[in-house]
């Protein structure tokens, strides 16, 4: 499949930067837009840094989407502990 729908705002299409999630219509890919929040910054000021090609529910649904995938694959992540 070429084009696939992860939400209302989030896509994949293998044309557009080579399948990444991007918000639809955009080619600002999700990871990009999650890295500025986890550094912190105002979601005004990452739709002002897209020239508000995203929009706030765009946001709030690509950290949705990224707290289930998170819950789902929890396991990946875990680290072991080093017992001294």
């Amino acid at each position: 499949m070429k084009k696939k729908l992860y939400g209302r705002y989030i896509v994949s299409d293998l044309e557009i930067c080579h399948g990444k999630p991007t918000f639809h219509g955009t080619r600002v890919m999700v990871a990009d837009v999650l890295e500025q929040v986890a550094d912190g910054l105002d979601w005004e000021t990452i739709i002002e840094e897209w020239h508000g090609s995203i929009c706030k529910e765009a946001i709030a649904e690509a950290i949705s989407l990224s707290r289930q995938a998170f819950l789902e694959h929890v396991d990946d992540y875990t680290l072991e502990l080093s017992v001294v």
